[in-house]
């Protein structure tokens, strides 16, 4: 059903972002069947991504009732990339109970006075939960790269911090899930257009956006060097064509569905004599 997405979409150690991928829709109904028209395959899409998600939430009951192992959904990816909407496709039919998601701003006065892993380490799942993190730890070596706030060598041992916390979390028991959604600069532009002129949305826009995107270029070579860096057995990193929100959906979807099927998750075994309860 998932049609292995963690092989498809697994980082390469050679990752080279490109424009042209990022509306690549492989996964997609069309591409399987060139003749369904394309609102006949988006509804096919949407349909499948649903019964994905329906899979997740089963398995998710499963991984909160055993309460042992725990699930760290990170999501990168350029302003506009869609990360506020991937949470709300996956989790809006998924039981609260055992999900938490975190979003990651500019750090605080707080914050900034301790190391720059500390206020993530907080947030990282429990047991029996998944926590989704909307922005992560990556931030510190992404905007701090481009807006020249560290040096390359300070960005080298960052590089080797993380790679040494996302051990440590994955031999404590969480497993990793790393999401670079890759959108392209001029679907980010309609993206941004949009807000513009939706009086709805425009309380999502951010002129400091304007001035993010002049450094478009810079941007992706930063993202290219983190994931090449950091993407390893215990925490890898998926890149994951995002123009197409449809397509975003089902994938992550599929990316999840596969990761919690690997999981061994199972209900507790129960009270080892039952017979000897009566309810009244």
């Amino acid at each position: 059903m998932t049609h292995n997405a963690r092989q498809r979409f697994r980082a390469s150690s050679r990752l080279k972002l490109r424009e042209a991928d990022a509306g690549k829709a492989d996964f997609s109904s069309r591409t399987a069947n060139p003749e369904l028209s394309k609102a006949k395959a988006k509804a096919l899409d949407i349909k499948r991504t649903g019964e994905l998600i329906d899979h997740i939430s089963a398995l998710q009951d499963k991984l909160y009732a055993q309460h042992n192992k725990k699930v760290l959904l990170v999501l990168q990816g350029m302003d506009t990339a869609g990360k506020d909407g991937t949470v709300r496709a996956m989790f809006s039919r998924v039981n609260p109970m055992g999900v938490r998601a975190v979003a990651f701003k500019a750090p605080t006065d707080n914050e900034l006075a301790h190391d720059y892993l500390w206020r993530v380490h907080q947030q990282v799942p429990v047991k029996g939960e998944i926590a989704i993190f909307n922005r992560s730890h990556y931030e510190d070596v992404l905007i701090t790269r481009v807006q020249g706030m560290i040096t390359m060598d300070e960005c080298q041992r960052r590089y080797a911090q993380i790679r040494d916390f996302e051990r440590m979390l994955a031999e404590t028991g969480t497993v990793i899930v790393k999401v670079f959604l890759h959108i392209s600069k001029e679907e980010q532009r309609q993206r941004l257009q949009e807000r513009l002129d939706d009086p709805d949305k425009q309380w999502k826009f951010n002129p400091a956006d304007i001035e993010q995107r002049k450094k478009w270029t810079a941007y992706q070579r930063a993202y290219e060097d983190a994931i090449r860096a950091t993407n390893l057995p215990h925490a890898p990193w998926y890149v994951v064509p995002a123009n197409s929100k449809t397509h975003r959906n089902l994938v992550i979807a599929s990316l999840l569905l596969e990761t919690l099927e690997h999981m061994d998750l199972h209900y507790p075994a129960p009270h080892p004599d039952l017979s000897s309860f009566t309810v009244e």
